[in-house]
């Protein structure tokens, strides 16, 4: 499981990863998922529960599922000056941006045949990833873009007071961005996943399965890879006091942890289980074993 945690990390994809380990890819993705619930829990288990001390950076981060006409963003919680992830959650898109009219046509008949995503995906996505990660009757400064959903999320957290900054999208994305944070995960999760590479057939074939290589790169981010690769300093869980020292991959994975003991609910428990559906899939299998938790 240690060297399937790195491989994952290094831009391989299932069928390349199965090569080398002499094992069916079905394999491969049964035990990514696996470990993507791991990590899962873990995140949640350390994660910080007070008040953040730190500006948060919001952003959605844009990759596929199943093909080109089925988008969907990732969005991230990033301190600013940690540049800690505090969570993700995603939002299922519809198809834009310039299109042939034969590209539209085709367009329009998967709608026809498999239903339109929500229009309002973006705002309850940043709404509960929000609830997630402020605690109630806390206080946050904000920077974002120019999103129109997102003041919209803002403005139905009553218990929460939230200073939004927003900086445009077309600034130099430069370390003096207040952005850089986010930017900067944007540039790693491109970096080390196969699926999220432009004009890639290692696309992710599900959301769900992305969710969880998500969930083993925000593991990896926050309490093993170092701050600065040049100076191998500590990762951004130590900057926050939320772990000691730098973690090892096998520590982390050392003792199982249970879904029970969390409380997990809402989202989280839908993206744990594989319920979260794709919607041109026929059958989504989601996890149901009782000893496979």
């Amino acid at each position: 499981m240690e060297a399937l945690f790195h491989r994952v990390l290094s831009c391989s994809a299932f069928r390349q990863i199965a090569r080398e380990l002499h094992v069916a890819p079905s394999t491969i993705q049964h035990q990514v998922e696996r470990l993507g619930r791991h990590c899962l829990l873990l995140h949640e288990q350390l994660r910080p529960r007070t008040p953040p001390k730190e500006p948060l950076v919001l952003d959605g981060f844009r990759t596929l599922e199943s093909g080109h006409y089925w988008p969907f963003d990732l969005n991230l919680v990033i301190g600013a000056t940690s540049h800690y992830v505090y969570g993700f959650q995603d939002a299922e898109l519809r198809r834009g941006g310039t299109m042939r009219p034969g590209q539209r046509r085709h367009r329009a008949r998967l709608e026809r045949r498999y239903g339109r995503p929500d229009p309002q995906a973006t705002r309850k996505a940043v709404e509960g990833l929000l609830r997630r990660v402020v605690p109630a009757g806390s206080q946050v400064e904000l920077h974002s873009d120019e999103h129109q959903a997102y003041p919209q999320a803002l403005r139905r957290l009553h218990n929460r007071s939230v200073v939004h900054r927003t900086i445009s999208s077309r600034a130099p994305r430069t370390a003096r961005n207040p952005l850089f944070a986010v930017n900067l995960a944007d540039l790693l999760l491109r970096h080390t996943g196969a699926n999220h590479k432009r004009e890639t057939i290692a696309f992710s074939k599900r959301r769900q399965g992305a969710l969880y290589r998500a969930a083993i790169f925000v593991v990896w981010r926050n309490y093993v890879k170092p701050f600065s690769e040049q100076r191998r300093d500590a990762p951004p869980g130590v900057r926050l006091g939320v772990i000691q020292e730098r973690a090892r991959v096998s520590e982390l994975l050392r003792r199982r942890l249970l879904p029970w003991r969390f409380g997990i609910k809402g989202w989280l428990e839908r993206c744990y289980y594989g319920r979260i559906t794709t919607r041109n899939l026929r059958r989504c299998r989601v996890h149901a074993c009782r000893y496979a938790v």
